[in-house]
């Protein structure tokens, strides 16, 4: 069976979303319950990063993992570009690594190339600080994941409200076995770009749509190795990039598998279709506990008290 399928919760957890578990470098330590500053002592970490509606006044930098971290000096990607918009604009997640930021930019002057896209609508990227979200992701925490709407951005001058209300489009069918009448090679092209960045470490996308790039794909196929299946993602595709060169309290991800990984892709498709009985020895899923301070690496306390 498809490895995904056989990770534990725990391991989940410790990745974010997709992949083997991270590796830990000595550099990233929590700090201990009794040295938190008293305002912070208590207080779920989601309400303190939420909070904050402006980056640090720090060097840009990544601490911890995808799913328990923070960002310094985190950059906010402008409202509006000439060829991308920010969606939902009201969550404030419009924040990342100034690796994240150029990457949209670059990425988005190839969608707007595309026939009958003008662009890119860019969805979550993180909190001004990162961290753990009031609502919504568990990854998303370092300022180095950006969601993508499937939806061609045929429109760049989209109001403040539009964007509240406007969603993107499905590209799933047969709850992500197959991709339907939406899915076109454009989208092809836009993952592939993507892929090819060197910076990335990993796309998340729906099942039947990375089998449907393995069959289209006729020339160099290494970029598929980084497109991988995922639960959800068939409005969006989720970006993860590689920790920046130099970010020694950046956890980063294994790599993926070696090879193009459709052969993994088929057998989501396969389990979709025709799922697998329950393993009555795997592992119940524990509730999820939301993240404290003194979970995060230590430098988290410097980002959130920094002006």
């Amino acid at each position: 069976m498809d490895r995904f399928f056989k990770l534990t919760a725990l391991t989940l957890l410790l990745a974010g979303c997709g992949g083997s578990a991270p590796q830990t470098p000595a550099q990233v330590q929590t700090i201990s319950t009794q040295n938190l500053p008293a305002s912070m002592k208590g207080v779920e970490a989601r309400q303190l990063f939420g909070a904050k509606k402006s980056g640090s006044q720090q060097a840009a930098a990544p601490f911890g993992g995808y799913a328990k971290g923070c960002i310094a000096g985190g950059v906010q990607l402008p409202e509006t570009g000439p060829t991308w918009q920010a969606m939902r604009l009201s969550r404030n997640r419009n924040w990342g690594h100034p690796d994240v930021i150029d990457f949209i930019q670059k990425l988005s002057r190839k969608a707007a190339a595309q026939p009958g896209w003008n662009g890119l609508y860019i969805g979550d990227i993180s909190q001004p600080r990162g961290g753990p979200m009031l609502s919504g992701h568990r990854s998303h925490q370092i300022g180095m994941d950006v969601d993508i709407w499937l939806r061609p951005a045929d429109n760049l001058k989209l109001s403040r409200a539009d964007r509240e209300n406007i969603s993107s489009i499905s590209l799933r069918r047969s709850n992500g076995a197959y991709t339907n009448s939406n899915w076109t090679r454009q989208h092809h092209e836009i993952i592939k770009a993507a892929a090819q960045d060197p910076r990335t470490a990993r796309i998340f996308i729906f099942p039947g749509a990375k089998v449907q790039m393995c069959k289209d794909e006729t020339g160099d196929r290494k970029w598929l190795r980084k497109v991988r299946p995922w639960w959800g993602h068939h409005y969006h595709f989720h970006v993860r990039l590689n920790c920046p060169a130099g970010s020694k309290g950046c956890v980063a991800q294994n790599p993926p598998p070696a090879g193009d990984g459709c052969a993994d892709a088929e057998q989501w498709v396969r389990n979709i279709l025709n799922p697998p009985p329950p393993d009555p020895n795997a592992p119940k899923a524990k509730p999820r506990r939301q993240l404290t301070m003194a979970s995060l690496p230590a430098q988290c306390v410097g980002v959130l008290q920094s002006e």
